[in-house]
This record gives structure tokens, C-alpha cells and sequence, in this order.
């Protein structure tokens, strides 16, 4: 399946009058001044010998903590609405955590730019553990006292970051921090994130907020073949990295045969769980094409598949790849948006994408504008078909510390040499700035 090359004598279709625009980031990725704050799983993990491809860790990362001003004016100049960044539930522990958010909204209110803060993106404080059901509780606690002190300059709030991924990566695979290797019995670990959202919701609710939603990953489940066993296995894995994670907070229920694997009142949570929210966040990078599995471990795109899971990846093929070998499939967002419109009705919250980005070396980064633009006009495509599409969020605004790929990958608009930590916009950042300026 190709996908339509870029034409930059083909303008960017208009988006709806309110439409928001922003680019993100996550704390753990950029910050850096880990003296600052309480260690998180990921310092642990990344302290481990072999755990990240380059053996890097993210004490220095960008240097964003002194660097901020600096960064806010890139985002002023790119003219976007919005910033979407993370808060470091570790640093809010240690004592002062709190004045440096403090700083970054007023410099970002300042400058214009709307802050959106995600509450929790994987940087779980290394004294906690989501295997226990109170640090749902714990974070519920914490984002009170986060809403406290912003909450009269924010409006606009993520309560989590992609808990399918950590509960898959970091629980179940041992991809991520903080780095188990538990299969199936990281079950609980989804549940208990969900119920940490639906009590941050209740918490922010308290607060005064109007505007609250989450950062889910998710993405169209292709099966290998029109093969029974493909069929299913692409079934299942639909269910445990869309559905679980969509289902009981848009439908107060969890997919058939997961609740009771649940921990707890599992009834009870998901009253919680299912608290309404305002908008739903979306990130979507790819497509998965999945089938049955084939009797032996696979590597895919870096990570290992064990051959004991009811399904296996496999390559799309077709189409064009980033530098992290992901597939490039534009009208897999169309077919997402509409999909889940289908799937949920008017249970489904106006939606919001939160994330979209991709990996390319360089910067006349030539490729990432023609992702940019390709995704776009998808998502333009899923709003002419009736998805109420608010929003839409570049990841990222910088290169980063890419998790357990350390410093080999760059998703930024901006390149950073993290020896100098010179900033340099890229091609793409040119082009999203003349994009935006075009949108009006």
C-alpha cells in the first residue's frame, strides 16, 4: 500500500476554526537535573548494564530544567497553540519540585502558549510500584497537590501517557522500565493505571477542571491473512493494546474475559475508571500486522516477540519505513478515527491527537515533512467523514532520550547536540511554522 508522496505545491486543507496545534514532550526525556529530584524506575533501569542500546541514561538529556526560556521561545516561534509536556511525579516528591512547573507555565502563558501537562509519563517514582493497588491512590494524591498550584493558570489536563505500552513493555515484555518480565500477570498493572486515572479525573474535577483528557496509544490491527488463526490472533491482540485500554473508560466495561483477570471490586473501579472525561487523546504512529503465532522468539523493530504469546508481528510490507524501521501508513490514522467512531458512538469524547511523530536522522529532514503532511491529511480525511477532531500534537518538539533506544533515535522538529546542547530547528519545523501560519 503506497502512501501519497509530498507536494509542496499542494496546500494543507483548512482545519475546523479552534482547531488546536501543539507539539510534546515528556519529563523524563528532556529535563534532565536528576539531583533535583526523587529517582524513578527509569534511573534504575537505565543503571542497569545493557538495558539501553547505547548506554545512555537521561541525567543530562536536554538540559531542558535550565534551558526552558530557550525552549519556549522555539515553540513561540513556531506558533503553536499549545505545549504538551509531562510533569515528573518525582520531582514534585522532592522538596521545590514544584517551583520549576511554576516557572515553565508562566514562562509558557508569557509566550502564548497554552500548557498542557500530561501527569504521568512512565517516570513512576522509584519507591512505588503499579503492581500494588495503592499507587493509584498515591497519584491521586499527588495530582491534587499538582492542580493546586497550577490549576489557575491550566486548563487543560492528561491524566496518563500510553498505559498500554507500559503495562506491555515495562511489565509484561521487561522492554522498559522498570523492566519485569511478567507476561500475563501484568494484567493488574493495567487495571490499576486505569483506576489512577479515573481517581486523577475525580481529583481535578475537585480541583475546578473543565478540561481533562488521556494520551492512549493506538492503532488498526491488521491481520497477516484472512487464515482463521490469523483472524484470531489479530483479535486478541486488538483486544489486549486497543480495547482493554478504550473499552472500560468510554464504556464502563472491560472487553469480554479480561474483568475478571482484574484484581479488586472490579465492578466498583470501574465506576471510577469510566468517569467522563472531555476529550480523548489518540497516539498513533502505525498500523500492526499480526498472525498467528510461528513457534519461535521474533525480533521486531528492536523488540523481542516471545513465541509463547498468542499472536506474532510481522513486517507490513509495502510501504515506506523511519530510521526506526516503523511503517509510514497515513491513512491508518483515517482508519482508526473511524473505526473507533463506529466501535463507540456517542460515547466517544470529541477527540484530540496527542502524539504523531517519527524518527529520521538529519536536519533537512525532508521525510519527517512528508509524514507530517501525509498524517495530516489523514487526519483532515477523518474529520470530513464526521470524527469531532480538536486537536493534533507533534512528537516532538526536540530530540530526545528515546527510552531504551538512548540517544539513536530523533523524533525532534528541533535537533539537539547533546554535547553542546546547541538548539537547531530543522526543515520540518519550517515547514509546520508556514503550515500553521496558513491555518490562521
Amino acid at each position: 500500500m503506497a502512501t501519497e508522496p509530498f507536494d509542496a505545491a499542494n496546500p494543507m486543507p483548512r482545519f475546523p476554526a479552534g482547531f488546536l496545534w501543539g507539539v510534546s514532550t515528556s519529563a523524563h526525556q528532556i529535563e534532565g537535573a536528576v539531583d533535583r529530584r526523587e529517582p524513578s524506575v527509569w534511573d534504575a533501569f537505565t543503571a542497569e548494564p545493557g538495558r539501553v542500546k547505547d548506554g545512555s541514561t537521561a541525567e543530562v538529556a536536554c538540559d531542558h530544567y535550565h534551558r526552558y526560556r530557550e525552549d519556549v521561545a522555539l515553540l513561540a516561534g513556531l506558533g503553536v497553540d499549545a505545549y504538551r509536556f509531562s510533569i515528573s511525579w518525582p520531582r514534585v516528591r522532592s522538596e521545590g519540585g514544584l517551583d520549576f512547573y511554576d516557572r515553565l507555565v508562566d514562562e509558557l502563558c508569557a509566550a502564548g502558549v497554552r500548557p498542557v501537562p500530561t501527569l504521568f509519563h512512565w517516570d513512576l517514582p522509584l519507591a512505588l510500584d503499579w503492581l500494588e493497588r495503592d499507587t493509584a491512590a498515591r497519584f491521586a494524591e499527588y495530582v491534587s497537590v499538582v492542580a493546586e498550584r497550577l490549576g489557575d493558570r491550566v486548563q487543560k489536563w492528561i491524566t496518563l501517557n500510553e498505559p498500554a505500552e507500559h503495562t506491555l513493555l515495562g511489565h509484561a515484555l521487561g522492554a522498559h522500565a522498570p523492566g519485569k518480565h511478567l507476561m500475563f500477570d501484568a494484567l493488574p498493572v493495567a487495571h490499576h493505571q486505569l483506576l489512577a486515572h479515573g481517581l486523577a479525573v475525580r481529583a481535578l474535577r475537585a480541583a475546578g477542571a473543565t478540561d481533562i483528557g488521556i494520551a492512549n496509544s493506538h492503532g488498526p490491527t491488521w491481520p497477516a491473512s484472512r487464515e482463521p488463526a490469523d483472524v484470531e490472533a489479530a483479535g486478541f491482540y486488538d483486544l489486549l493494546l486497543n480495547r482493554l485500554f478504550a473499552d472500560p473508560l468510554l464504556l464502563g466495561r472491560y472487553p469480554d474475559g479480561l474483568g475478571e483477570l482484574m484484581p479488586g471490586d472490579v465492578e466498583s473501579d470501574l465506576k471510577v475508571i469510566s468517569e467522563p472525561i472531555d476529550w480523548y487523546g489518540v497516539n498513533y504512529y502505525a498500523p500492526t500486522r499480526v498472525g498467528a503465532p510461528q513457534g519461535e522468539d521474533i525480533d521486531f523493530g528492536g523488540l523481542t516477540i516471545p513465541a509463547e504469546l498468542p499472536f506474532s508481528v510481522r513486517q507490513i510490507e509495502g510501504v515506506p519505513v523511519t530510521d526506526f524501521g516503523w511503517p509510514v501508513v497515513p491513512e491508518g490514522l483515517t482508519e482508526l478515527l473511524t473505526g473507533f467512531r463506529d466501535r463507540y458512538g456517542d460515547r466517544l469524547p470529541p477527540v484530540v491527537i496527542t502524539e504523531n511523530g517519527c524518527s529520521y536522522e538529519g536536519i533537512d529532514d525532508q521525510e519527517r515533512i512528508a509524514y507530517l503532511d501525509g498524517h495530516l491529511r489523514a487526519l483532515h480525511r477523518a474529520s470530513e467523514a464526521g470524527v469531532d477532531v480538536r486537536g493534533y500534537f507533534v512528537w516532538s518538539l526536540l530530540d530526545n532520550f528515546e527510552w531504551a533506544e538512548g540517544y539513536e533515535r530523533r523524533f525532534g522538529l528541533v535537533h539537539v547536540d547533546y554535547t553542546t546542547q546547541k538548539r537547531t530547528p530543522k526543515a520540518s519545523y519550517d515547514w509546520l511554522r508556514g503550515v500553521l501560519r496558513a491555518q490562521g
